[in-house]
């Protein structure tokens, strides 16, 4: 019997019922911190990019998320979802995709893709199929109902990493971009960015980050981390899809917004950072 991963987080980082969570994923895009409309679903014929998103609950950066979700409406249906996050418990394995079966949100079930799941895991001695590393991890989770909202039935590949090093990362990102070369994938990289501390020193902070990211420079990206103590949650999923998006021909990446749980929540004396980024990939 294939694995059904029960979700670990509904009804707490975001709504447990199906007509609530869609209105909650509604309101976010709605917000005045969010894009402040709905997608249209209007599809476009362009290529997927890769995008970056927080993953906190829905009601601190779900709107945030919405920037990046609402950007994928002028490019054409995905085949498949690639998403990228970090293991915030150290459980599992060094580097773990889910192996088959299915994710189950309070909107429905997402199947694993289990042939791109396959072949990923063939390319490096680091990735295990196993499903331990992800049965409490929420920052994959909390992606899928916007994703679930968009698109209805799709597939994806979660890849859970617990050693956020420079250099698995980048082996990561390598290796699913020689795989998703030439074909139309998603890739998502979850993250939040610099946590508990005042607003203004959290902007400052992750703005240089930001920085980093934007040209892609994923060296650069972990010693500016380092030097100024960004407690950035995911900056190893981050690196991987940088890695990946340059592999696939992509030279920036654009933010779409930036913001705090200050912003959304109200309490600006000690907040997390989060931010929504797009990076567009060049058609093959």
């Amino acid at each position: 019997m294939k694995p059904r991963r029960r979700p670990a987080v509904a009804g707490y980082f975001y709504e447990g019922s199906r007509e609530a969570l869609l209105k909650q994923v509604e309101q976010c895009f709605l917000s005045p911190h969010g894009p402040g409309k709905t997608p249209t679903k209007k599809w476009g014929t362009r290529r997927a990019p890769a995008l970056i998103s927080p993953h906190a609950g829905f009601m601190y950066s779900g709107p945030v998320a919405a920037h990046g979700y609402y950007e994928l409406t002028k490019y054409a249906v995905p085949e498949s979802v690639v998403v990228f996050g970090p293991n915030h418990y150290g459980v599992g394995t060094v580097v773990s995709i889910y192996p088959g079966g299915s994710w189950v949100t309070p909107l429905g079930e997402v199947k694993i893709d289990e042939k791109l799941a396959g072949e990923i895991a063939g390319q490096r001695e680091f990735f295990y199929l196993d499903e331990v590393s992800h049965a409490r991890e929420h920052s994959i989770e909390v992606q899928l109902p916007f994703l679930q909202y968009l698109y209805g039935d799709f597939q994806f590949v979660p890849i859970c990493i617990n050693d956020q090093s420079l250099e698995t990362c980048v082996e990561i990102g390598e290796a699913v971009g020689e795989v998703v070369d030439g074909r139309n994938i998603l890739m998502i990289a979850s993250t939040d960015f610099t946590h508990y501390e005042p607003h203004e020193t959290v902007l400052k902070k992750d703005r240089l980050a930001l920085e980093r990211i934007e040209r892609l420079d994923v060296e650069g990206l972990y010693r500016v981390i380092e030097r100024h103590d960004i407690t950035m949650c995911g900056y190893g999923a981050v690196a991987a899809l940088l890695t990946a998006a340059k592999k696939l021909g992509a030279v920036e990446a654009t933010v779409l917004k930036q913001a705090t749980s200050g912003d959304t929540g109200g309490d600006y004396g000690s907040v997390v950072g989060y931010a929504a980024l797009r990076i567009e990939l060049p058609e093959k």
